[in-house]
């Protein structure tokens, strides 16, 4: 659905039964300076937080970057938000988006995998940290293999029936999802981004070397905030 996230979320109540697996957008994605950025994106994250049900869970899955030299940890500001919507952390994993080992000049090599719920169990904890987060639909797009992780969790310990993903992007999640006999709605701002996440198919994404290499040649063209 092509719609600002934020305001899809205040005039659709979520129904029981829902969960959300989703990233929010890197400061280099919105037309924002930092600090309003950050601001945002704990905002959202609490947002999020508080409007899935609670016989739900959200999943974030987020990589940090660097602003000005500094080192800004995304798990950080998505703790934060849960806090502040008095929602617990089920379980926070590591997933690889390049080999272990790597070293990495920007960006990490790695993303953070967190999954909030206020009633949700642990009965399979499984891997805490992922060798291969899978093809990635765009350079920052949640690996395929981290959404099966994260869809398969909601599928064997929560009674979810529909994912939600309010930045669905190319729509991975969504397409994991019904792969795995769930109900799925994206939502984004791009129309674009709304149009490829209905024709994604799952198999034909990049591997995420290809994927990072691109990401880092875009972030070298993009003038300093």
């Amino acid at each position: 659905m092509n719609a600002d996230a934020r305001v899809w979320l205040a005039e659709n109540a979520a129904e029981p039964g829902t969960s959300v697996i989703t990233s929010l957008p890197d400061v280099s994605e919105l037309p924002v300076a930092f600090d309003a950025w950050r601001a945002w994106f704990v905002a959202a994250a609490r947002q999020i937080l508080a409007w899935v049900p609670r016989d739900g869970c959200a999943v974030f899955y987020q990589s940090d970057v660097r602003h000005r030299g500094v080192w800004i940890d995304k798990g950080y500001l998505v703790l934060r938000a849960a806090e502040d919507a008095a929602v617990p952390l089920v379980w926070h994993k590591v997933v690889c988006r390049r080999p272990p080992g790597t070293i990495a000049a920007g960006r990490p090599s790695w993303s953070h995998m967190l999954c909030f719920g206020a009633t949700a169990g642990l009965s399979q904890p499984g891997p805490d940290v992922l060798a291969d987060a899978g093809a990635m639909a765009s350079p920052r797009a949640m690996g395929e293999a981290a959404c099966r992780v994260a869809v398969r969790y909601l599928v064997e310990n929560t009674p979810t029936r529909v994912v939600v993903d309010p930045y669905c992007g190319h729509g991975a999640v969504l397409a994991v999802a019904n792969e795995m006999g769930l109900d799925a709605i994206g939502v984004d701002l791009s129309a674009k981004r709304c149009r490829a996440a209905r024709s994604f198919e799952l198999g034909r994404s990049r591997r995420p070397r290809d994927a990072e290499q691109q990401l880092a040649r875009a972030d070298a063209r993009r003038p300093p905030r």
